[in-house]
């Protein structure tokens, strides 16, 4: 039997993400997600052919432990599974300008995501962990760990489009610039809109929505990210469950020097206390808020301005493609299931010629993909992201010298 198997690992700043994944079939042998319930209390929920298992496990201090149980109980136990394993792919949030393209890791690589730390703290020391971790208990795969990275698929992003106008020394110097994020998402909306549409990856045009608690759109020209929202770090940009997204600068400075707020309170409130929690003033879950849209005044703006937010970055990516637009496509998990954010967003792009089709919108959701506009509007589609694929087949084709075409 020839091994093909690859294990996923997306180790997070509060979460563990794992599968492990046929990039051929791209059929999900296992799947698990880990969840802090309360102080050292952590419980794994995981998924080996349709059949569900949990645990909680008490004292645990860190991503450290976690990873071991589910290497050595989860894993290496079942031999079954154990013994068709390929490689393993590490998801990686930031890659700063290193990287364009997923990478077998090395010495070399990883003092490169330790070089990105700086500019997503929470998340790429996380992933050192789930590297250093995966040499210890699969010493034989040690060569076989592939670093896919969510800025690679932004690193096509013109100069002129991922510079800040700012002294251009802290670029040069200090490489302070856009860098984007969801990278790995986008690019697979990328492949699998073009697949849908039966055009080359060279020849597709798309705005790419990745809306979740974390909220990214990407232009897509020619098959290369041409821009994105996120910047620097995942701040920028949309508003999202909890980040603010765009602010006018100078409101850091008031917070700090005519309010009297700390630097680190200042960052708390802007990535973890606005978006959809700041303006509702109750939830970051979309979700509730919907249910409430039409009795809750401020869960009725905070909506409105997510959608006004989402319209306007369409309304502006679009005019980056002349004649050639191919589809609005809309993902994550606000993005496949949300018929109300869809139809608010659209709603606004009339003068685009976009034009919701009500009964084809309320149809999707839930893993469900396809057309929500009508006839003789512009395109706009919903499909279902899937990062975990990519770093499947990505980790597959660079360990077999890209025999496999995605």
């Amino acid at each position: 039997m020839i091994k093909k198997n690859i294990l996923v690992i997306n180790c997070g700043s509060s979460s563990i993400k794992f599968s492990i994944i046929n990039p051929i079939n791209e059929k999900k042998i296992l799947t698990g997600i880990t969840k802090h319930l309360k102080n050292k209390i952590y419980l794994i929920k995981w998924k080996i052919n349709n059949i569900n298992y949990k645990k909680k496990i008490n004292k645990i201090n860190s991503n450290l432990e976690i990873l071991k149980f589910i290497f050595t109980s989860i894993i290496i136990k079942n031999k079954k599974i154990f013994k068709n394993l390929f490689s393993i792919g590490h998801r990686i949030v930031h890659g700063g300008e290193h990287f364009s393209n997923s990478v077998i890791i090395n010495d070399k690589v990883i003092n490169s995501i330790k070089d990105s730390i700086k500019f997503a703290p929470l998340h790429n020391s996380e992933h050192l962990i789930g590297i250093y971790k995966s040499f210890k208990y699969f010493p034989n795969f040690i060569k076989k760990n592939i670093a896919v990275f969510d800025t690679a698929f932004h690193q096509s992003i013109p100069k002129k489009f991922f510079l800040y106008a700012l002294p251009y020394n802290l670029y040069k110097k200090y490489k302070i610039r856009k860098y984007g994020a969801h990278g790995i998402s986008h690019k697979f909306i990328t492949l699998k809109t073009a697949n849908i549409l039966n055009k080359e990856i060279k020849n597709i045009n798309i705005i790419s929505c990745h809306l979740g608690n974390g909220c990214s759109i990407s232009a897509i020209k020619n098959g290369k990210c041409i821009d994105t929202s996120m910047g620097l770090t995942p701040l920028e940009g949309l508003v999202m469950g909890t980040r603010c997204g765009d602010i006018d600068s100078s409101i850091i400075f008031y917070l700090y020097n005519f309010l009297g707020i700390k630097i680190d309170k200042i960052n708390k409130i802007l990535n973890n206390e606005s978006g959809l929690l700041g303006i509702s003033e109750i939830s970051n879950d979309l979700k509730y808020i919907e249910k409430n849209y039409k009795n809750k005044k401020n869960f009725k703006l905070a909506i409105d301005i997510f959608c006004h937010r989402l319209s306007k970055y369409i309304g502006s990516y679009i005019t980056l493609f002349n004649k050639n637009f191919d589809a609005l496509v809309f993902t994550g998990g606000i993005g496949e299931n949300s018929e109300l954010i869809r139809e608010l967003t659209i709603n606004s792009l009339n003068i685009l010629n976009f034009k919701i089709d009500k009964i084809l919108n309320k149809n999707i959701y839930y893993k469900k993909s396809g057309i929500i506009t009508k006839f003789n509007s512009r395109l706009a589609l919903v499909i279902p992201s899937n990062e975990e694929l990519i770093i499947a087949k990505d980790s597959y084709n660079i360990i077999n010298n890209n025999k496999f075409i995605n």
